[in-house]
């Protein structure tokens, strides 16, 4: 096949074929040792491992598999930090393996060293998070950065985001998981984020060159953010979000999971919430989460910069609150407190909500 070599091709054949699942795939290498012997095998012996139709369809190769080959080849040509790690690879990520569902290959860009790291967290959460969420993100990620840690992430905005730029900016290794063809950053305006991820981390999917963002895709990516790391820490996430699912998983693959807790009266903290009741472990510094595994190592956390002293901070405590419930807290009238609270909201001390709430936010 033009472009790549008859292995890599054979592979993309295999990865490509329809009807052909990652189970059904995993089953003929097991019976044929190598995607090559899948397709030079007969239909008769194909289907004692696969149903008669689907062994039949074998001996056809996709409409888009020499698109999908020449794609990969002019891909691969790119610079010398791209390349395609298939099942049995010596590169291989160990901790992908022992997962139920391991992907065929991998297109990765950057340091592939990465996910072999076998200190691995993922950091996962809210798409929407609060100011506060995206604060505890960036520094926990930071933290674990500066310890030695890979942060593992999936590129998505928010609470991923953050976790990706604190890792980069505590000089760590960090991984992105991708719901997309590798070609593809999604969103766009990571673009520059995910140009900084190749340089200085890895960026990895298991999906062929050109995959649009097809909703299906994120929680099937979800489960490698899971299975490259020791544990997750979900940071924010209400009770719908796809967070959830990689906890699950990472439960189910017997890793650890980890929640940060916040206010009960925000929607974005009762996915959390939800974690610690089904037994993930609480945690307020990123040293839990590391002695966890017997690896916290003194490295010195940034220091919270101190809130200023104010009337209306002292009113506002924790909790998300109405501009109504502070006035009544603090006797202001609604004109002047409304001034005071966006000089704080302008010097970073105070996170405007939707529903006309307020929070404090602490800056980490």
């Amino acid at each position: 096949m033009a472009g790549v070599d008859d292995e890599l091709a054979a592979w993309l054949r295999l990865l490509l074929s329809p009807g052909v699942g990652r189970d059904a795939a995993r089953r003929l290498l097991a019976a044929f040792g190598s995607p090559q012997a899948v397709f030079a095998a007969s239909a008769t012996a194909r289907r004692a491992v696969v149903p008669p139709s689907l062994a039949e369809a074998l001996a056809t190769p996709p409409e888009s598999w020499q698109a999908q080959c020449d794609a990969t080849a002019a891909w691969l040509a790119g610079d010398g930090t791209r390349r395609i790690v298939t099942l049995g690879d010596a590169l291989y990520p160990p901790a992908l393996l022992h997962t139920a569902d391991p992907p065929l290959l991998l297109f990765v860009h950057g340091r592939v060293e990465l996910l072999a790291a076998r200190d691995a967290l993922a950091i996962v959460g809210s798409r929407n998070p609060t100011a506060q969420g995206r604060d505890n993100a960036r520094a926990f990620a930071a933290h674990f950065a500066r310890a030695g840690w890979t942060v593992v992430s999936g590129l998505a905005l928010g609470i991923d985001g953050a976790a990706h730029e604190g890792a980069l900016e505590g000089g760590g290794g960090t991984v992105a998981v991708m719901g997309t063809g590798i070609d593809r950053v999604y969103p766009a305006r990571h673009r520059e984020l995910a140009h900084r991820i190749a340089r200085d981390g890895a960026l990895v999917s298991e999906f062929p060159l050109g995959t649009p963002p097809l909703a299906g895709h994120f929680p099937q990516r979800n489960r490698l953010i899971a299975g490259l790391a020791r544990g997750t820490l979900v940071v924010e996430a209400a009770l719908e979000s796809g967070s959830l699912i990689t906890a699950r998983l990472a439960a189910e693959a017997g890793r650890e999971v980890f929640a940060i807790p916040g206010s009960i009266h925000s929607p974005q903290s009762r996915g959390c919430h939800a974690l610690i009741k089904q037994g993930a472990k609480l945690v307020e510094t990123a040293d839990d989460v590391l002695g966890e595994f017997g690896s916290a190592r003194g490295v010195p956390a940034a220091t919270p910069a101190p809130a200023p002293r104010d009337p209306v901070l002292d009113a506002l405590g924790h909790d998300p609150a109405t501009l109504d419930a502070l006035a009544a807290r603090t006797g202001w009238p609604a004109a002047d407190l409304a001034a005071r609270l966006l000089e704080l909201e302008l010097e970073g001390h105070v996170q405007r909500l939707p529903g006309g709430m307020y929070q404090r936010r602490e800056r980490a």
